[in-house]
């Protein structure tokens, strides 16, 4: 797996309480981060790229009167996610939509990432 989880995650991920799930898909010319950022606006959704670490973070006003969780998921204030992207990634041309809920980035592979991959053939 290239992309490497913050701090000392090496051998197993577990996903922080109260962080929204994340997908990362592997496409031939790019690959997506998909985040399950259910009820954060766009404009509250923050996403930059430090010395080739990818942060994307969201921050919401909580309502008045919280909820009564008898089991809570998902964020309802903030999050952040951290990627090392592993020089993998083609930093000035990455972007990001919002889509029923998910947030979608497109991290497009720098041209050594596309070269990495090779097709060997069985003789």
């Amino acid at each position: 797996m290239f992309f490497g989880h913050h701090k000392n995650h090496d051998r197993w991920f577990r996903r922080p309480k109260y962080n929204i799930p994340m997908n990362v898909v592997d496409k031939d010319e790019h690959y997506e981060v998909w985040l399950y950022a259910v009820s954060f606006e766009k404009a509250n959704i923050k996403i930059s790229v430090v010395d080739d670490i990818l942060y994307i973070s969201g921050t919401r006003e909580p309502e008045e009167k919280q909820p009564n969780f008898i089991r809570q998921e998902y964020p309802i204030k903030s999050f952040e996610r951290v990627l090392k992207l592993n020089k993998k990634v083609a930093i000035e041309q990455i972007t990001a939509q919002q889509k029923e809920g998910v947030l979608i980035v497109h991290l497009p592979k720098t041209q050594e990432a596309k070269s990495q991959a090779k097709e060997v053939n069985i003789t």
